[in-house]
């Protein structure tokens, strides 16, 4: 038996966990939220992505009760979350400042939220004991917060949180203090717990890659609306706008008109360029502005022009980024226009074949571009 693909949102049957319906939020003038429905569902990891501004955080407050949508509806297992209080949701919030309590104990801040809960004694040692164990704290009980280090606070945080058995837990940007290093092995340790306990998780983050690497499903978000919700490959492979493509990792851009050619557009961006190929499934009307999104991955560069491929372009090596594993040339077109390519740095500095001022060959697949309509 294969293991079956954890995908709710493309199974007409399977009911939501927290439904927006028509959501928006208004400061005075200005709209945090515009008109957004949308779905998530039971056992996510869904993360909310976008610059600072965005209302992703806005859309964490409605649900844990902070704010009040000015119109539309918010469900949390179908019920309509408005008249309930914060305290008395099946929601938990994790703050980033972590918010721990610092004359108590590792075991006495996780313990807190049960005991203000009236729990049996016994009931709060088994569950605390519990969230010490899932969390790798167990060592740690005795210590107060500034005896431990900040991924070990993160975790107390965590397990604090997960404490009361929430249906659902927000984390407002939870790895932002971090060191990079301790980010992405946290990350990890997000997930497992998240899978580990079967508690939905909705992350606010402005940082693509950890949205990348935790969620079950990205949105992204601009002035207000989700302009594309689906599964990291899909929002990197598949943007549906500039704005996304854009967004997540790099990419080139390239502007242009389309004009219908074999199986998909020819693209004309640029006087004395020759024309660029996109193969798609997209409808346009021929002469339409349209815009190729690359990924620098997926473009080669050569010394030699290439005899086996329809895009082809020629410039002159303006910048190169070197990060270790990966350079990436910034490679100016006669017309100004910088695209990237990215090589993995499989050999030592000293025999990388190209350098500043070269002159080279790009080139990419016929499917290696996206083509956009907005």
């Amino acid at each position: 038996m294969g293991q079956t693909v954890f995908e709710p949102w493309n199974d007409p049957d399977a009911k939501p966990l927290i439904q927006f319906r028509n959501v928006s939020k208004r400061f005075g003038e200005f709209t945090a939220i515009d008109n957004q429905s949308f779905d998530i569902y039971e056992r996510e990891f869904f993360a909310l992505l976008g610059p600072s501004g965005c209302g992703k955080t806005t859309m964490m407050r409605m649900l844990a009760g902070f704010e009040t949508p000015t119109e539309g509806t918010i469900l949390l297992g179908g019920q309509d979350i408005a008249p309930i209080p914060p305290n008395k949701r099946a929601v938990n919030m994790m703050f980033q400042s972590y918010a721990l309590f610092p004359h108590l104990s590792v075991w006495e801040n996780i313990a807190f939220g049960l005991k203000r809960d009236r729990r049996p004694k016994d009931e709060i040692d088994i569950r605390v004991a519990e969230m010490l164990k899932l969390t790798r704290l167990e060592q740690f009980a005795r210590r107060k917060p500034h005896q431990i280090s900040g991924g070990q606070r993160q975790r107390v945080a965590l397990a604090r949180s997960l404490a009361k058995a929430p249906k659902l837990l927000l984390l407002d940007e939870p790895l932002g203090a971090l060191d990079a290093k301790l980010r992405q092995d946290t990350q990890f340790e997000l997930m497992d717990i998240q899978e580990k306990t079967g508690t939905t998780f909705v992350i606010v983050t402005h940082d693509q890659e950890e949205a990348m690497t935790v969620a079950s499903r990205v949105a992204v978000m601009d002035h207000g609306r989700i302009v594309q919700a689906d599964i990291p490959a899909k929002i990197y492979e598949q943007p549906n706008s500039v704005y996304v493509a854009d967004f997540i990792g790099e990419v080139t851009i390239i502007d242009g008109t389309a004009t219908k050619a074999d199986e998909g557009y020819e693209i004309d961006f640029a006087e004395g360029q020759p024309k660029l190929y996109c193969k798609t499934d997209k409808q346009l009307a021929n002469g339409q502005s349209a815009h190729i999104a690359i990924r620098p991955e997926k473009v080669s560069i050569s010394a030699e022009k290439p005899t086996d491929r329809r895009n082809i372009l020629h410039g002159k090596i303006d910048d190169i980024a070197y990060l270790g594993n990966i350079s990436t040339y910034h490679v100016k077109l006669p017309n100004g226009k910088i695209v990237k390519a990215q090589t993995a740095n499989t050999r030592r500095l000293a025999h990388r074949p190209f350098t500043w001022e070269d002159e080279v060959y790009l080139s990419w697949s016929d499917t290696a571009g996206v083509l956009l309509e907005r």
